[in-house]
């Protein structure tokens, strides 16, 4: 397969079923009995970790109810599996809430309240057993990479993360992120160690991407050569979506499940987290005069975000969070320097833009136009890796493939999407081929 430095754009693809998965059955049967696998390690999507919760004895419960763990030194289920539990719906909000501490510069959880993402190092960490929960959290993709050869904790890895935090600018206290970024490095190097040291493919879906290119980043460049083999991105685009505004309005009623706001908003619960601003529309792929939200008195575009937000009913602490923490980290996105293939979904009608004609604002039901994408991220997000990542002279190895008709959840589910993504793993892992050579 010949292949030129940067391969950008690939055409909205269509694979012919049988050639494909002959191509891939054979790489996988020459990898695993020839020369072994390259370990993998999964970022999963927003709201796929699995948190836990332990209260101590400084936890002050807003009702009795909410008091039945405290100072029991146990952990318990707080969030599974991309829905909120069936609980009482105040102690929940309560003890998965999110404090800024204005002396520290940090966000940590409410006084008293311990949390942990499940099963560090492990797929199971995020895998459910309801098969919609599934399919979003990269179960099939863990169930194609096992019939391949691929094992939990041998040669396939897990790194759930507490989705409620996101990335921050270089210098800014990010505590759990920064302990999330350490603890990823050990794994990478405990995967390549326990592999006769070869380098790891990373595979991240959606904001899993995020967190994924923040690890990267602000990991010396000789380490990344070193140990990361290839970055493998799926549902991520450079400059977020369109549909994350409507959710953040209190009368969206919106029920996507993929929309991290929307799961973690519930009717009786409405709450904002830091990881809920990395996917608001930045100027990096929408442009400074493309209205996306318009009401009669104004529109407005990605670079007036910090008024939509207060248009919003945001208090003032949480826009001027977005922008001295989330906005920067938008604006400075940059490619991983390591190979990277890019593969999103398309072909799938996309909030583009919310129309709101009536004189009740943003408070009444908006007219919603439709636009290409994913059903989740917009084509403009997709098309802006080409340049963010592509078009940097430093990412000397960058592939983007686009899947015809395939959504955001499609691209780690849907059978034909997964025979694309499971060559993209083979094909960076075969010995063959040197993919910082291409």
């Amino acid at each position: 397969m010949a292949m030129a430095t940067k391969l950008q754009c690939l055409p909205w693809l269509l694979l012919i079923h049988s050639t494909f998965f002959l191509v891939c059955h054979t790489t996988a049967l020459t990898l695993d009995h020839a020369s072994g696998l390259h370990p993998v390690v999964l970022l999963p999507g927003s709201t796929c970790s699995q948190i836990e919760a332990r209260l101590t004895d400084a936890y002050e419960p807003p009702s009795p109810l909410c008091a039945v763990h405290k100072g029991d030194g146990q952990w318990h289920r707080l969030w599974k599996n991309a829905a909120a539990p069936d609980a009482d719906a105040t102690c929940f909000a309560d003890q998965f809430s999110l404090v800024y501490d204005d002396a520290a510069g940090d966000y940590h959880n409410a006084p008293g309240v311990e949390t942990r993402a499940v099963s560090f190092g492990s797929t199971r960490g995020f895998l459910a057993d309801d098969s919609a929960e599934k399919e979003l959290c990269m179960g099939k993709l863990v169930e194609v990479l096992e019939r391949a050869g691929y094992r939990d904790g041998e040669t396939l890895f897990g790194a759930p993360y507490d989705f409620r935090y996101a990335p921050a600018p270089p210098g800014t206290a990010n505590r759990v992120v920064s302990r999330f970024r350490q603890r990823l490095r050990e794994l990478v190097e405990r995967a390549s160690r326990t592999n006769g040291d070869k380098p790891v493919i990373l595979v991240s879906h959606s904001q899993g991407g995020y967190f994924a290119l923040d690890f990267l980043n602000r990991s010396p460049l000789p380490w990344r050569r070193r140990f990361v083999k290839h970055f493998v991105m799926a549902s991520t685009g450079a400059g977020g979506f369109v549909l994350l505004m409507q959710t953040l309005l209190p009368s969206s009623g919106t029920s996507t499940s993929a929309s991290p706001a929307d799961v973690l908003s519930p009717p009786q619960v409405r709450m904002i987290f830091p990881g809920t601003f990395s996917a608001l529309p930045s100027p990096v792929a929408f442009g400074d005069d493309t209205p996306l939200v318009v009401t009669a008195n104004r529109s407005y575009a990605a670079r007036d975000m910090p008024a939509f937000l207060a248009a919003a009913g945001l208090p003032p602490q949480a826009v001027w969070l977005y922008e001295t923490r989330a906005l920067p980290v938008a604006l400075s996105l940059g490619p991983p320097l390591v190979p990277m293939t890019c593969i999103n979904g398309g072909g799938v009608p996309t909030v583009e833009k919310l129309v709101y004609r009536g004189p009740g604002g943003l408070g009444a039901a908006p007219e919603v136009v439709y636009g290409d994408g994913d059903g989740v991220v917009n084509l403009a997000s997709i098309l802006a890796l080409d340049t963010v990542m592509g078009g940097d002279p430093r990412q000397e190895h960058y592939r983007s493939i686009r899947i015809a008709n395939m959504s955001h959840l499609g691209v780690v589910s849907d059978a034909l999407a997964l025979e694309r993504l499971l060559g993209e793993i083979f094909y960076a892992a075969t010995p063959a081929v040197d993919a910082r050579a291409m």
